[in-house]
């Protein structure tokens, strides 16, 4: 992997800004809430071997929440700092293609889907926040 600070490669990650609409003509963002890490966060994961970032988002969506998503515009990637290693998302905005359902497991406790009006509160992380803000952000 690309990108490494000595011998400590980057962590590379895909994930997606799932919206639809909610009620009253409002917004609604779809969020997880991770028990390991104790926070509410977007939908996202590793990059598994050969797989695109692309694919990966899609995959990582579904895997963490059950929504099947159409993936739409490509959104600036994070970078942040995670475990001592560098790490790089990259997002894409999503809707809803099919929703069927998630069980809670070890790595997602709860899916949400919250008004984008309250999401910046309930959000752990400011990197999420703005990855929200500029999927809502129309190019």
């Amino acid at each position: 992997m690309a990108g490494g600070q000595g011998d400590r490669p980057r962590i590379e990650a895909a994930g997606g800004v799932v919206l639809r609409p909610g009620p009253a003509g409002t917004t609604q963002v779809l969020v997880v809430h991770r028990e390991h890490y104790r926070d509410w966060s977007l939908p996202k994961g590793k990059l598994e071997r050969g797989e695109s970032a692309k694919d990966a988002a899609r995959r990582e969506v579904l895997e963490e929440t059950g929504v099947r998503c159409r993936v739409g515009r490509r959104l600036p990637s994070t970078h942040y700092e995670h475990q001592g290693r560098p790490k790089r998302v990259r997002w894409w905005a999503m809707s809803v293609l099919e929703d069927h359902g998630h069980t809670p497991d070890e790595e997602v406790r709860e899916v949400r889907w919250v008004d984008v009006a309250v999401a910046g509160d309930l959000l752990t992380y400011a990197t999420d926040r703005s990855t929200l803000d500029a999927a809502l952000t129309e190019d």
